[in-house]
């Protein structure tokens, strides 16, 4: 979908400018239907069917997207339609181009791919930089100031300007329908849990993001973009973004202790114990996956764009020592097939 529609001018909220982009769609499908259904009936007068066929064309035949702003929405006519969309699936969009913008892969003063291989050049971006190293972590709680979500709170106010951020924020994350009691829960909560399935649903199981995943804990995930992913790009995930979280942790760990030894509030006695117990399968999820990263941080994998995400996704995964230590999200889902990977992984080797 072409997010150009919705970043407009600034003084306009996120609200009037999905109004003004779903009005647009709705002129452009009433226009390909009127053209599609006269193109119709000059070629039954041209060969004399008129009472053989109709003019007519089916809403859902209608190959460009209409927008709605709930499945409930939309009519008997349109059901089953591959061109339907719902506020849900426009903000989802809407945050999947920015996480591009965050990598560099889109540019808010850029038409078009910004960067998908090859030199880079930073005269793209002057209105959003994007992220310096590629590695951009999510965290279950707000430990950094440059987490995932705070990239994009920051990207919003670039794009859409900051006198209605509040507002913008509110109507993008009510859209997502993830819990939290505010919006900045809402959004994390959604690029923690959601966010990657929809990303590998839109690409059909070829991910260009990459989630470095330790597991059902949330100990850590971090994204990279693979047209940004060099051979230093594990152990840069491993000793900038890993090991900081698990220092960030064991200090929570230590004041969560003292709470409970010095509080006479049982309630935050009662927090403080639930946290620190959450805390400490955290470190412990992510202490056996600093031990995978650590072996493919020191083969400094390299990978060939050209053998496609599936062949990568198992590659990047895969030891000189040929063991297969999983630090993906989805990986089953995603890589190539053991047929072709074996084959692959013959060849590799006799190269070694």
């Amino acid at each position: 979908m072409d997010m150009a529609g919705l970043i407009t001018a600034k003084q306009l909220t996120l609200a009037e400018r999905y109004e003004h982009f779903k009005a647009v769609c709705e002129d452009r499908f009433d226009i390909l239907q009127e053209n599609e259904e006269e193109l119709n009936r000059i070629f039954i007068d041209i060969y004399g069917v008129k009472d053989e066929l109709t003019p007519d064309v089916a809403p859902k035949d209608v190959t460009v997207h209409q927008i709605f702003d709930s499945k409930d929405d939309v009519p008997d006519d349109l059901q089953g339609s591959n061109y339907v969309l719902t506020q849900e699936d426009v903000m989802k969009s809407l945050l999947s181009y920015a996480v591009g913008c965050l990598f560099g892969r889109y540019s808010l003063d850029t038409p078009g791919l910004a960067y998908a291989g090859g030199e880079w050049d930073a005269d793209k971006y002057q209105t959003f930089i994007p992220d310096n190293d590629n590695v951009v972590p999510i965290t279950d709680e707000e430990y950094f100031d440059d987490d995932l979500s705070s990239f994009i709170c920051a990207w919003l106010k670039k794009a859409f300007g900051r006198e209605n951020f509040e507002a913008n924020l509110e109507f993008l994350t009510d859209a997502l329908g993830t819990r939290g009691t505010t919006s900045r829960e809402k959004l994390r909560n959604y690029f923690l849990k959601n966010f990657y399935k929809d990303h590998c649903k839109t690409y059909q199981k070829r991910p260009i993001y990459w989630l470095f995943d330790s597991g059902k804990e949330n100990g850590f995930k971090a994204l990279v973009y693979l047209h940004r992913y060099d051979e230093n790009t594990i152990g840069r995930v491993r000793a900038d973004y890993l090991h900081r979280m698990e220092r960030i942790y064991s200090g929570e760990v230590n004041r969560m202790q003292d709470i409970i030894d010095h509080s006479h509030s049982a309630h935050e006695v009662s927090v403080a114990e639930k946290r620190l117990e959450k805390m400490k399968k955290q470190i412990k999820e992510c202490q056996d996956y600093d031990a995978k990263l650590g072996h493919l941080a020191l083969d400094q994998i390299h990978l060939n764009l050209d053998d496609g995400v599936k062949i990568n996704y198992r590659k990047v995964q895969t030891g000189r020592d040929g063991k297969f230590y999983e630090v993906l999200a989805d990986s089953k889902n995603i890589m190539a097939k053991d047929a072709l990977w074996h084959e692959y992984l013959t060849e590799w080797h006799h190269e070694q």
